[in-house]
């Protein structure tokens, strides 16, 4: 077991973001663009895939009020800080903001889907009447491979994005649920680089209060809470947890100027990873070390299925981060690793075929299915109770049964994309 490597695995793939990672990553991609523009842009043009699309079409863009690949493109080109990355847009100040509604509305933000294959794909053209820049960011939200100058391409970008030593391919010959399972059961705090679910924890926990105190979107946990006061939910360390990990994801799809931290490219796959534990631990009474080993194990495990799954998807993402969760209940509840494969056969054998359908406020109440279907899967499994190797996409080995979701979503997607895409442009028509 490489733990070096796990733990910078970890840390790659968990990172800071203000807001939905799509419109962050439109941003972004803006933001470098304008970094190698000579004068001040009067024309963007974004070319992105479905997915991001769908998914910067109604998320909130944080500080604004504001949605639409379109002003995330002219905030990210008006005032985008690139080394903050996915918090790209976070210092807009009002006369900011008010520059990019100004393009936008002037119609000078030219939008479309491109031609490429990619599932996560950005491109940002800015001119103005003497010269032009272009960036492209795909495969990954912040993986620059295209830098552009009047018309030149220049090298560093591809050099950056080639000399990265974290790929699908490393993830994949590295984990495994055993392989995490044995990492996690040694784990030691002071020698392994797990600050990135150090701040998981902390800041995931602190926008569930954000979104616990204000009003975002659907307020789905809210709702959770005075079903509660009226008698029709009941009072549970499994509520508890979804009331807290919803109103996390209400905030975030709401678009709250808070930070959360990601996994595999997703603020709300990050939320759902980290709160349902962080939740239970806390109603249950468990300690802190064990509670720290259960996130980082479903951290972990959603980042294996993430592996050959990809970071977008025609499935919602949120039943792959609930499906870790499921096993790092199972974990902080004392399971066998043996039972965390029945957390996984359980999972999937129920939320496979959650429609993804653009990120937006009900992704809140979509989290909250997940998160309550994690705690039954995880009872289920801890009673070594798994849906049965006989029964549709679930096989004996669980690293089967990933394989079979991870065939689902990427050979089913295409087709679904783009009549969600259809569905989701006839809206305005």
């Amino acid at each position: 077991m490489n733990r070096t490597l796990i733990c910078q695995i970890l840390n790659h793939e968990m990172m800071l973001a203000t807001g939905c990672t799509e419109p962050a990553a439109i941003a972004l991609t803006a933001a470098v663009a304008r970094e190698h523009l000579v004068g001040e842009p009067t024309h963007v043009k974004v070319l992105a895939s479905v997915n991001i699309i769908k998914n910067a079409m109604a998320a909130g863009i944080p500080g604004t009020k504001c949605t639409g690949m379109n002003y995330a493109a002219a905030l990210g080109a008006v005032c985008g800080q690139v080394e903050r990355r996915l918090q790209v847009v976070d210092g807009a100040s009002p006369e900011d903001v008010a520059r990019a509604v100004e393009l936008v509305q002037s119609g000078h933000v030219e939008m479309g889907r491109t031609k490429e294959s990619d599932k996560l794909y950005v491109e940002v053209e800015l001119t103005n009447d003497a010269h032009q820049s272009r960036a492209i960011i795909r495969e990954a939200h912040t993986n620059v491979t295209l830098v552009e100058m009047d018309h030149k391409a220049l090298e560093t970008a591809a050099q950056e994005a080639a000399a990265d030593p974290i790929s699908p391919q490393v993830i994949k010959d590295t984990l495994s649920i055993q392989t995490i399972y044995e990492f996690v059961e040694t784990l030691d705090r002071e020698k392994d680089d797990l600050h990135m679910i150090e701040q998981a924890i902390k800041i995931n926990s602190e926008i569930a209060k954000v979104g616990a105190e204000g009003n975002f979107g659907l307020n789905v946990g809210q709702h959770i809470r005075k079903s509660q006061e009226s008698g029709l939910m009941g009072s549970d360390v499994m509520l508890e947890a979804v009331a807290v990990t919803s109103s996390a994801a209400d905030a975030r799809m709401a678009g709250a100027n808070a930070p959360v931290v990601t996994n595999s490219g997703s603020g709300n796959q990050g939320i759902t990873a980290t709160m349902p534990i962080v939740s239970a631990a806390k109603s249950l009474k468990i300690d802190e070390e064990r509670m720290f080993r259960a996130v980082t194990l479903s951290h972990l495990i959603s980042i294996h299925i993430h592996a050959d799954f990809g970071l977008l998807s025609g499935l919602c993402g949120a039943t792959i981060a609930a499906t870790g969760a499921a096993c790092g209940l199972v974990y902080l509840l004392g399971g066998s690793l043996q039972q965390v494969g029945y957390a996984v056969n359980n999972m999937l054998g129920d939320v496979t075929g959650m429609l993804c359908d653009g990120a937006k406020a009900d992704c809140a109440l979509k989290i909250s299915t997940c998160v309550f279907t994690s705690f039954h899967c995880a009872a289920m499994a801890l009673r070594d109770e798994t849906v049965k190797h006989t029964d549709g996409i679930v096989e004996k080995d669980p690293e089967v049964t990933i394989a079979n979701f991870v065939k689902l979503g990427n050979d089913g997607s295409p087709k679904m994309d783009d009549l969600v895409l259809d569905m989701l442009l006839q809206k305005g028509r």
